[in-house]
């Protein structure tokens, strides 16, 4: 397979699969990257030699962790996640209460044994110039890509560091980079907006102000298109007359995060 994608210069991106040694042989191979982090608590000088000689990627989705407690309860834990007023905009209610309401609480070590521990390795392989992407893995569309960019940092990359992991690394990745991934004349002007600096703080990725699509300006609270145009997006399902689960208490047609009225 690697051999006939070359032929036809094509990218290869395996799943980990969460075998180190599986993992290692992807590298040697040639694949295009590796999806999911090494199962293993720390890497040596032997593995970030062999691996930076490769132009192997790796995608480590530290959302879903392998071999320690999966990053995404992290955020569970520590933030009231289904009062999150943008994110009720554009999710059910009942799916994200389901998803984030009821709590799994542990020890704060487990993490930084964990998600934490495996993040300070992927900063060593940064460093060592073996490229980090950014991959939320659909864990919790809307804030797991930037919980993924938070944890990031969390293991010691720079702000800078990580915001490249979530650019310019994944666009390089799947071989756009010349399309996506910075800011220059020539590339399709997909941005966004911020109202305040992530390089300051990498938690400001989340204060958006506008998303641009191939040129096309749209609000960040509403997906409503402004600027050159003013178009208001359709309904989703979820908001369209006779889509609430009526009866089960998990959903109605208040979609604030302030709702107090039971349901």
């Amino acid at each position: 397979m690697i051999a006939a994608a070359r032929e036809l210069n094509m990218e290869v991106m395996p799943e980990g699969g969460s075998f180190f040694y599986h993992n290692l042989s992807q590298v040697v191979d040639g694949h295009t990257g590796v999806e999911h982090n090494l199962p293993v608590a720390t890497i040596y000088d032997d593995v970030l030699k062999l691996w930076g000689k490769t132009k192997a990627h790796n995608t480590p989705t530290l959302i879903v962790c392998y071999g320690a407690m999966s990053g995404e309860y992290y955020f569970y834990q520590k933030s009231e996640v289904w009062k999150h007023r943008r994110l009720l905009n554009f999710t059910p209610r009942h799916i994200l209460e389901s998803r984030a309401r009821h709590r799994e609480m542990i020890p704060d070590e487990e993490y930084e044994n964990g998600h934490i521990l495996v993040s300070k390795q992927l900063k060593k392989m940064q460093d060592a110039g073996i490229n980090i992407n950014l991959g939320s893995h659909g864990q919790l569309q809307g804030l797991g890509a930037h919980w993924e960019l938070w944890m990031l940092a969390q293991g010691g990359m720079s702000n800078h560091q990580a915001l490249k992991c979530a650019t310019i690394n994944g666009a390089r990745y799947l071989g756009m980079d010349k399309e996506i991934g910075s800011l220059a004349a020539g590339k399709l002007a997909d941005l966004m907006v911020l109202d305040a600096n992530p390089l300051a703080d990498i938690r400001n990725s989340e204060k958006l102000r506008y998303v641009m699509v191939n040129g096309r300006l749209y609000d960040a609270d509403t997906l409503n298109e402004t600027g050159n145009y003013d178009i208001k997006r359709g309904k989703f399902w979820f908001e369209l007359p006779g889509s609430q689960i009526n009866g089960s208490g998990m959903t109605h047609t208040c979609q604030e995060a302030k709702c107090v009225c039971g349901h």
